[in-house]
């Protein structure tokens, strides 16, 4: 399987997790969703804000490959996030509607991608204004990874507060392969 379809698939993952914790986060009342449960960005909304802060900051920064112009142009217009713990949503219902699009133009973004553009060494400047260059390919990587990280921890937090999110495994949407 090539580079570019295992980012098809984390991208898959990606929209599918959401689904399955903003369903389970939608059975909480908002008090349940902004209470300070001591994680890195205090509750469930904090921590959701946190994934849209990031992934709106990775993807400006991967718009500016030569090839992702017009597909990432619709997020390259979205307001910059202010901080990492910034609340872009204080209102679930917002925020669930903006992560689905969100979601959608990474999917989008991912397809129109070629094994050879995965091969570009992005430069910008990191959030303390470091410049920096790194692999795109491996950028991506640490895109996905951070989605993942954080959204175990929301996992965590809706069980503290009684919600079960249920399979979070990758393991679900990866395919089966033929006997040989």
């Amino acid at each position: 399987m090539s580079l570019k379809h295992q980012f098809k698939l984390l991208a898959a993952y990606n929209r599918w997790i959401n689904t399955k914790v903003y369903k389970a986060a939608s059975d909480l009342a908002p008090m349940d969703l902004a209470k300070d449960r001591g994680a890195f960005f205090a509750s469930i909304l904090g921590t959701l804000n946190h994934l849209i802060v990031g992934d709106t900051i990775w993807l400006k920064r991967f718009a500016t490959h030569p090839s992702c112009i017009t597909s990432l142009r619709e997020v390259v217009a979205l307001a910059e996030p202010t901080s990492l713990n910034q609340i872009v949503f204080d209102d679930f219902s917002d925020l669930h509607k903006h992560r689905d699009w969100l979601d959608k133009q990474i999917i989008d973004w991912i397809d129109e991608l070629s094994d050879g553009d995965l091969d570009y060494t992005l430069s910008y400047h990191n959030s303390k204004g470091v410049f920096t260059r790194k692999g795109y390919s491996s950028l991506l990587l640490h895109f996905f990874n951070h989605q993942t990280h954080h959204r175990g921890q929301v996992s965590a937090l809706l069980s503290q507060a009684g919600a079960d999110i249920g399979v979070t495994d990758l393991l679900v949407l990866i395919p089966e392969e033929p006997d040989i």
